[in-house]
C-alpha cells in the first residue's frame, strides 16, 4: 500500500468520523434548546449553529458521495446517542447552564481539532476538492467556539444573579 492510498483509506475514515461526530453535535443541542427559558441569548446561538451543522453534514456527505463512499450508520447511532446522553446528564445538576456551556466549548475545539487534521489528510492524498467545504466547516466551528468563549462570562453572571432570585430555577 503507498502513502497516497494510506492517507485516503485515513481521509475516509476521517470523513465518516467528522459525520458521526457532527450528529453527535446534533444530540447535544436539541436536548438543550428545549430547556434554555432564561437564557435565550444561548438558545439563539445554540439554534444557529444546529442549522449550520444539518450543513456541514451535508458537506460531509457531499464529500463522502464523491470519494464513492458513505457515513457509518454504525458511528453515527453511536456517537448521536452519546452525545443525547452527555446533555441529558447535565439536567441533574444545579448549574446545568454552566455545564453545558463548558461541554459545549469543548466539543468545539474537538471539532476544531478534528477539522484541522482531516484538512491536512485531504490535502495529502490529493483530494484538495474537499478542502473548501471542509475549510467552511472548520470556520463556522471556529466563530461557535469563539462565541460560546465569549458569551461565559455574560452566562455566569447571569446564572450567578438567577440564583440569589425567589422560585427561579438559575439552571436553565
Amino acid at each position: 500500500m503507498t502513502t497516497t492510498q494510506s492517507a485516503q483509506e485515513i481521509f475516509a475514515d476521517g470523513l465518516r468520523n467528522a459525520h458521526a461526530m457532527e450528529k453527535q453535535a446534533l444530540s447535544m443541542i436539541q436536548p438543550q434548546l428545549n430547556r434554555l427559558e432564561h437564557y435565550p441569548e444561548v438558545s439563539e446561538m445554540l439554534e444557529r449553529h444546529y442549522r449550520e451543522t444539518e450543513v456541514q453534514i451535508q458537506r460531509l456527505d457531499e464529500i463522502l458521495a464523491s470519494m464513492d463512499t458513505s457515513a457509518s450508520a454504525l458511528k453515527d447511532l453511536g456517537l448521536s446517542i452519546s452525545g443525547s446522553m452527555a446533555a441529558m446528564g447535565h439536567t441533574i445538576a444545579g448549574d446545568e447552564i454552566l455545564k453545558n456551556s463548558f461541554a459545549n466549548f469543548a466539543f468545539e475545539n474537538f471539532e476544531i481539532a478534528s477539522y484541522t487534521s482531516l484538512i491536512t489528510v485531504a490535502e495529502l492524498c490529493g483530494a484538495t476538492s474537499a478542502v473548501p467545504l471542509l475549510q467552511q466547516n472548520l470556520e463556522e466551528e471556529q466563530r461557535m467556539a469563539t462565541m460560546l468563549q465569549d458569551s461565559l462570562p455574560l452566562i455566569t453572571r447571569k446564572f450567578v444573579s438567577l440564583s440569589g432570585s425567589d422560585n427561579v430555577r438559575a439552571d436553565i
